[in-house]
């Protein structure tokens, strides 16, 4: 019974692990920042900066460079990302939105550079801005009919349309959501309650009981459409990873071929990276022999890409979507690993 228990072990314990590590600190405010996009941020601003005849250049360009600023990982992107798709995003600068949250993360690419090296600090920061404008415009250019079907036939929202809210306050507000997560993230609890405190000023001050509860509502309703499916991935992901013999894993990553960065990319897309932890698991890796090119594979892979994320990601977009993302992910990360590692 030992064969089938390890891995039910591995689940539970990588379950266990996501909840106390990530739940708390990145996953509610990242459920609560995505309820307050849908109920005070207007559709009209979505559609403005986000949406299919927004200006290309302005709509990619703050969608790719998102993930500087959030820092998040590729499981707390997706709330924020069904929120702004909800609202009328088009699938370009959504999915690099998606992208780029995890994948361009400052504190992320800083990390790779001291300890993996400046080539592939650089290597990675390049690779992770260029891949999320090129599969963000390859996913609106393959889908670009469904998309123009889905604007048009796209359900009256139930939730207003405008919000009442002057700037300077919903400013403040979204300021003290953010901080809470950037914040609670990376564990500094002293700046987290000092923008917790900030966010119940904010809302007693200038928010109704009405307010409050349609974004509680709103909030309530990402939860149910999206943690089933990511804490699920979660306990199937740990069990898939007591049945892959590292060793293994090892021995085909140790050149540059195309077999190898494959293999890099692929094992990073389906496994589950939390904020950082990428790079010391990498720098393991390649201390038993792994190529710089598979390496640069699995970190642009990795961040961007996991199971639980892929089975919410198709819980919104549907499964040919998914599945055109993975493969774009996986084959442009095999493709830039090989190009790093002739280098």
């Amino acid at each position: 019974m030992t064969w089938l228990l390890d891995p039910l072990v591995h689940g539970w314990n990588a379950l266990l692990e996501y909840l106390s590590a990530h739940v708390l600190t990145c996953l509610i405010p990242a459920f609560f920042i995505a309820g307050a996009i849908a109920v005070f941020v207007s559709k009209d601003a979505v559609m403005k900066y986000f949406g299919p005849k927004a200006n290309r250049l302005l709509s990619y360009g703050v969608a790719s460079v998102s993930g500087t600023l959030l820092a998040v990982c590729s499981c707390t992107v997706l709330p924020l990302f069904t929120g702004i798709y909800k609202r009328g995003a088009g699938l370009g600068p959504a999915i690099a939105f998606l992208f780029s949250g995890p994948a361009i993360n400052l504190l992320a690419i800083v990390y790779s550079a001291r300890l993996l090296g400046l080539d592939i600090g650089i290597a990675r920061a390049v690779g992770a801005i260029s891949f999320s404008l090129v599969v963000g415009l390859l996913m609106a250019m393959i889908f670009r009919r469904e998309e123009q079907a889905r604007q048009i036939q796209a359900p009256a929202l139930t939730l207003s349309d405008k919000s009442e809210k002057k700037p300077p306050v919903l400013l403040a507000y979204f300021a003290t959501l953010v901080g809470i997560l950037v914040f609670g993230a990376a564990a500094r609890w002293w700046e987290t309650g000092v923008f917790t405190a900030g966010l119940v000023i904010v809302v007693g001050r200038w928010f109704s009981w009405a307010e409050v509860k349609e974004w509680l509502i709103a909030t309530w309703d990402f939860s149910k459409q999206i943690a089933p499916w990511l804490l699920g991935g979660v306990f199937i992901a740990g069990m898939i990873r007591a049945y892959m013999p590292q060793n293994w894993i090892i021995s085909t990553v140790g050149d540059n071929s195309l077999i190898s960065n494959l293999t890099a990319s692929v094992v990073g897309a389906f496994f589950y990276f939390a904020t950082l932890t990428e790079v010391p698991i990498v720098k393991s890796f390649m201390d038993l022999g792994m190529d710089k090119g598979p390496v640069l594979a699995l970190l642009l892979a990795g961040p961007a890409l996991s199971l639980p994320n892929m089975l919410v990601i198709r819980s919104v977009l549907g499964t040919r979507k998914t599945v055109a993302y993975v493969a774009l992910v996986i084959g442009l990360a095999t493709l830039a690993g090989m190009f790093f590692g002739s280098l």
